[in-house]
Parts: C-alpha cells; sequence; structure tokens
C-alpha cells in the first residue's frame, strides 16, 4: 500500500471511531465524555494538521447526518482539535507530555468555540444532557455565555485529556511496521 492510500485508509477509519465512539458514548449518556475526537487526535498526531482537520469536518458531517443536524456546525471544533493537535505533534513529537498540553488547551478552546456555535445557532441549548445546567445556571441569573460554556468547559476539561492521553497509548503501542521512516523521526518520543 502506497503512502497515500495508507494516510486516506487510515483517515477514513478514523473518521469512523469518531462516529462510532461519539454515537455509544452518546447513546450511553455517560457523563463528561464524548469520544468522539480521538480519531481527530489519531490522525493530527500521527499525519498533521492538515489530515486532523479533515477528518475532524468530515465527522461532523457523517454525525449531521447520522446523529441529527445540528452536529454539523461542530465540525468547527472538531477541525480545531485537529489543528492544535497536529501543530503540537509536529513541533514535538506526540509525547505524554504533548498529549496532556494538547488536551489542557482543548479543554478550554473547544468549549469557547462551542459555546459561541451554541448561543448563535441554537439559543445556547442542543438537546444534550449539560442543557439542564444551562438552563439551571441561567435561572441563578448567569449570563447565557456563562451559563452554556461552564458545563461545556467541565465536560470538555474530561473528555479532550481523556481522549488525548487515551491516543497517545495507542500510538505509543503501535507495532513499529506501521510506523513509516518518515514519521519514525517525527513519533520517536513515542517510542521511549
Amino acid at each position: 500500500m502506497n503512502k497515500k492510500t495508507q494516510v486516506i485508509t487510515i483517515s477514513a477509519l478514523a473518521v469512523a471511531i469518531n462516529v462510532i465512539a461519539g454515537t455509544i458514548v452518546g447513546s450511553l449518556k455517560i457523563p463528561f465524555l464524548f469520544l468522539d475526537t480521538v480519531g481527530t487526535i489519531f490522525a493530527a498526531a500521527f499525519f498533521g494538521p492538515l489530515w486532523g482537520v479533515l477528518v475532524g469536518i468530515v465527522t461532523n458531517l457523517v454525525l449531521g447526518v447520522t446523529s441529527g443536524y445540528t452536529a454539523i456546525p461542530f465540525g468547527l471544533v472538531n477541525a480545531v482539535v485537529g489543528l492544535v493537535v497536529g501543530l503540537l505533534a509536529r513541533k514535538k513529537g506526540y509525547r505524554l507530555s504533548t498529549a496532556l498540553l494538547s488536551g489542557g488547551i482543548l479543554a478550554v478552546l473547544c468549549p469557547s468555540i462551542g459555546t459561541v456555535i451554541a448561543i448563535g445557532l441554537f439559543g445556547g441549548l442542543t438537546g444534550g444532557a449539560h442543557d439542564v445546567a444551562i438552563l439551571w445556571l441561567k435561572q441563578a441569573g448567569s449570563s447565557l455565555f456563562t451559563a452554556a460554556f461552564l458545563p461545556r468547559l467541565a465536560e470538555n476539561f474530561v473528555d479532550k485529556i481523556l481522549s488525548a492521553i487515551l491516543v497517545f497509548f495507542i500510538v505509543k503501542n503501535l507495532p513499529q511496521s506501521l510506523i513509516k521512516k518518515s514519521n519514525r523521526k517525527k513519533n520517536k518520543s513515542i517510542e521511549a
């Protein structure tokens, strides 16, 4: 299999992982967890920011068809995940420290962008479990942005850091035969 075919195949698999994991976790209503960016993080860590962004956008387009149209605008959030992880991995390799740093950045950046999308397009409520907390915070006197942001911040803090660490362990344990010579330098820190 040539390099381009391998990248496209693994990226398509990453989209499928995002959709399946996100759908299962969503159906089970597991609090503070989405796992719908694990494939995006993997693609970005392994192939770079462009592939991470593409996987993120395609994931939300598929989720828009399978789960509901409200997922489509949040493709911007998933694209940002790919961009941030891809840029950090390109600069530092995808080490545990990179996973923690990218997870921490995304834990704040994703809910910030997601809150703006949720307020701008859906009045702050998107039909998720956090809508109860949003309504409660709003009734308690919080601004709409604060009420919509705080529950998303809590969820993303757990989800993004956990997802980034999970991908680190997946990549670290990949057989060396799957890591092409061109990726060895970038992933050298993963081998240790």
